[in-house]
């Protein structure tokens, strides 16, 4: 066996060899530390979504330097799970109120309705910050659409202003639904559904349409449409000029709306805020979504939809203004 030195050219081949293992092991340590700070970015930036850090304004911490006029958006279907919430609403307006810069508040709506309890509970908190802050005038701002629940809602602000071509009223109530029953029988599909309760089946689209439930649904509609007209005469007062028409669910256009007393006068945010308000600066107090609460309502609504159509033993349709 041979202990002479190996040629140098299988040298040159080992230390090539060596110096690429060693290479090749110093990048995978730092390919592990970059996917490291990598999660510990991403860990990081939920908690921060998760904590209101990121991804929207704090309003609580707005305090606006000087007069200005407060905005706040009420933006598509006045629903417990949308943008145009209650909750968000109400949060929103008593910010905008709270702010000791606030001398004007403008809630400017375009919405073509929704639930009658979102609308009502903002209404009742319109006119419950109008008695608390006198000193702070409420308009609403119409824009494309204020119909039917957003009206309800309007109708708390101590004046409304339109574009000449907007759309206004539909004051009615809804509750739309299906009957199958005749393709049903074509398709030879059986209906089976078992209450306890001769009224659990209420309006169920599966079965033939009860002429008795027909007629309690109808008084409760007509109960709440009272209760949305009352709404209406409230806030609007001897400007309403009444008519057998006002309340039949009929929509107007911004013009006709403020010869009906359904509106007050045509303007825009800008408009108001300079011309009435008198503070042509604006400070939006609008919510805006970071995206953990997007991601929050969105899985929250997904399971309570999916238990409730678990649970859920009728098929009655929603109860809407619109």
């Amino acid at each position: 066996m041979s202990d002479a030195a190996p040629p140098a050219w299988e040298r040159s081949v080992l230390e090539r060899v060596a110096l690429k293992a060693i290479e090749e092991q110093r990048r995978a340590r730092q390919w592990g530390v970059l996917f490291k700070l990598l999660w510990f970015i991403l860990a990081f930036l939920i908690l921060s979504a998760w904590l209101g850090w990121i991804g929207r304004t704090d309003r609580d911490a707005v305090v606006a330097g000087g007069r200005h006029t407060a905005l706040v958006d009420l933006e598509g279907i006045i629903a417990p799970e949308g943008k145009a919430s209650a909750e968000r609403m109400i949060k929103a307006l008593d910010r905008a109120f709270q702010d000791p810069g606030t001398v004007g508040v403008v809630l400017r709506i375009n919405s073509p309705g929704g639930s009658p309890v979102q609308a009502g509970q903002i209404n009742d908190e319109m006119r419950r910050l109008r008695a608390k802050y006198p000193k702070i005038p409420l308009y609403v701002v119409v824009q494309d659409l204020c119909a039917s629940g957003g009206y309800y809602v309007a109708a708390g602000a101590d004046r409304i202003y339109v574009d000449k071509a907007s759309l206004v009223g539909s004051i009615g109530v809804i509750m739309g639904s299906f009957g199958f029953t005749g393709a049903m029988e074509k398709l030879g599909i059986e209906r089976r559904a078992y209450t306890a309760g001769e009224n659990k089946d209420f309006l169920d689209p599966f079965a033939p349409e009860n002429p008795a439930q027909r007629e309690y649904a109808q008084k409760m509609l007509d109960e709440i449409h009272q209760q949305f007209i009352k709404v209406v005469r409230q806030g609007r007062g001897a400007r309403l000029k009444e008519s057998p028409e006002i309340f039949s669910g009929l929509v107007w256009s911004g013009e006709k709306s403020v010869e009906l007393g359904l509106a007050d006068g045509f303007g825009s945010l800008e408009s108001v805020a300079r011309d009435v308000i008198k503070a042509k600066k604006v400070v939006d107090f609008t919510p805006e979504d970071n995206v953990f609460e997007t991601l929050s309502r969105r899985l929250g609504t997904s399971f309570g939809t999916a238990f409730g159509r678990a649970a859920a033993q009728s098929a009655s349709a929603p109860l809407e203004l619109r």
